[in-house]
């Protein structure tokens, strides 16, 4: 859908919250509506309907990514699996993110675009108090996922002032591979919920959709950097001063 001017709008019959919103990606019919500038592997703006419902997403395909020397293809399953993480502890920071083996140009995941203001990231809100027990579970979560990419422009703040992480393809490696932005916390004590639903994780497992989208090795180096987070109690240090990813925003 474009505007008067002839720019695209964007247009949802469902909130972000909305639970239908899966059911839209998983199901609708996807339509391409253009190539999403600035990224490195190949992305499109996409609408996806179903019935009278409309969604607008973001569809990485997986024959649009570049081939990377450290880490296997598929990088949208990642995508997915970063949702699933996410949804799995409780946390609710990775938009509905869903798998697509029918999609216009052949698999890929299908994220939905939320309505973020994009002024705005991770390094003008980190010093609002509001923002920092969000940005806390952000931090444990790319801990925990072994991100390798946050830089400050993967942290959305949508129209209701919450917060989102996108572009998580780089992450589950089994080596250490952390690169982020949010060393905030350095040493600092872990919220005990956050250390809770970490807790929780270890013991009841992956869950049922995870074991489909990464190898079994990724897997074991999940549960074992959640158990090691849950062990120190604490956020990590950076020695090195060499963990942050470029360009920073």
């Amino acid at each position: 859908m474009t505007d008067d001017e002839g720019t695209w709008a964007y247009h949802s019959t469902l909130r972000t919250d909305d639970p239908a919103v899966v059911e839209v990606l998983t199901v609708g019919e996807v339509e391409i509506l253009g190539r999403m500038p600035w990224s490195s592997n190949t992305t499109f703006l996409v609408e996806v309907r179903h019935g009278e419902d409309v969604v607008p997403a973001v569809y990485k395909p997986a024959r649009g990514e570049r081939p990377l020397w450290d880490f296997p293809e598929g990088l949208w399953r990642r995508e997915v699996a970063a949702y699933e993480l996410s949804r799995n502890l409780g946390w609710e920071l990775v938009p509905p993110t869903v798998a697509r083996t029918d999609a216009p140009i052949g698999a890929g995941s299908i994220q939905l675009l939320v309505p973020a203001r994009y002024d705005e990231h991770y390094f003008t809100i980190r010093d609002e108090p509001v923002h920092s027990g969000t940005l806390r579970r952000l931090c444990a979560f790319d801990l925990v996922a072994n991100s390798t990419d946050r830089k400050g422009g993967h942290v959305l703040l949508d129209d209701d002032d919450r917060i989102w992480a996108i572009d998580n393809g780089l992450t589950f490696h089994v080596e250490s591979k952390l690169r982020t932005v949010i060393w905030e916390f350095a040493g600092e004590p872990v919220d005990e919920v956050l250390l809770a639903d970490l807790d929780r994780f270890v013991r009841d497992g992956p869950g049922e959709e995870l074991p489909g989208l990464l190898e079994h090795e990724e897997l074991l180096a999940l549960t074992d950097r959640a158990a090691q987070l849950v062990d120190a109690g604490r956020f990590p240090t950076d020695p090195t001063g060499r963990r942050h990813p470029w360009p920073l925003v």
